[in-house]
């Protein structure tokens, strides 16, 4: 079955003026503590690469220096203690904070996915869509597909796809979420024009965090999704599925790409 609707558009109020309902603000905080989780998990992982290079070269400068100058066994010392504190830093502070959340729990059970997307895509369209004037063209190829998951989590995941690619368009732009089912796994995948201009205008509303959104902005490491889209990840992983950023090219426009099997377990 394939269906086609667009949002429609009304007059944009003031960003001092911009309602957000309990439900959005919701989604706008869940969205914002993963980011947290997911900084704090590359800041433990990106810092512990050099604090070990140097411990290993104190060592070696150890055996190098003369052992009868207390000024350069003193200096030695002191390079291996800062590192160790760094690391026991990361260890209370960094690792800790994350080791509740470390795990995602789901609730799964079976649904179907059609009234899903219906649900979502009008949830993006009055939480922010119409006030930007941005359309969301929904292509459908789902029928009576059921997925077993857990239907909150994965809300949360196509929200937020929506809601980033709406930030990043400009006025009169369409976001296209087409989606399908193969025999295996649900696909979704959100196709927009990337203005990175619109993600920080000020003149328009906003739900997503500024800083979010100006990382989003920024060049990404090789296979490193935006931080802003550490939920998606997360809850696709967590399901045994997939969640890409692709950044625009010449021929083809940016895309967000989730990816669920039908029948979600947790990885082993």
């Amino acid at each position: 079955m394939t269906t086609s609707s667009t949002g429609t558009t009304g007059a944009q109020p003031a960003p001092s003026g911009f309602a957000v309902s309990e439900r959005t603000a919701h989604l706008c905080a869940e969205t914002a503590l993963f980011m947290r989780d997911h900084v704090l998990s590359l800041v433990s992982h990106d810092l512990r690469g050099p604090l070990n290079a140097i411990h290993s070269w104190a060592y070696v400068l150890e055996r190098k220096l003369d052992a009868n100058d207390p000024n350069a066994q003193r200096a030695v010392t002191g390079i291996r203690n800062g590192v160790d504190q760094q690391v026991k830093l990361l260890e209370t502070i960094v690792d800790a904070t994350r080791a509740e959340t470390r795990s995602l729990a789901l609730a799964y059970a079976s649904f179907p996915l059609h009234p899903l997307l219906d649900e979502t895509v009008e949830d993006v369209r009055t939480g922010l869509a119409r006030s930007r004037q941005v359309e969301i063209a929904l292509d459908s190829q789902l029928g009576t597909e059921q997925l077993n998951g857990d239907r909150a989590r994965l809300v949360a995941a196509l929200w937020l796809m929506l809601t980033f690619t709406v930030e990043a368009s400009t006025e009169g732009a369409t976001v296209t979420l087409a989606t399908r089912a193969d025999a295996t796994a649900w696909h979704a995948t959100v196709t927009y024009d990337s203005n990175l201009a619109a993600l920080s205008d000020p003149a328009v509303p906003h739900l997503l965090e500024a800083f979010a959104r100006k990382q989003a902005g920024e060049p990404r490491e090789a296979k490193r999704i935006a931080w802003v889209f550490a939920l998606c990840k997360r809850v696709a992983e967590a399901h045994g599925g997939s969640f890409e950023q692709i950044d625009a090219s010449e021929s083809e426009a940016a895309r967000l790409a989730l990816r669920i099997p039908l029948s979600a377990t947790v990885p082993k």
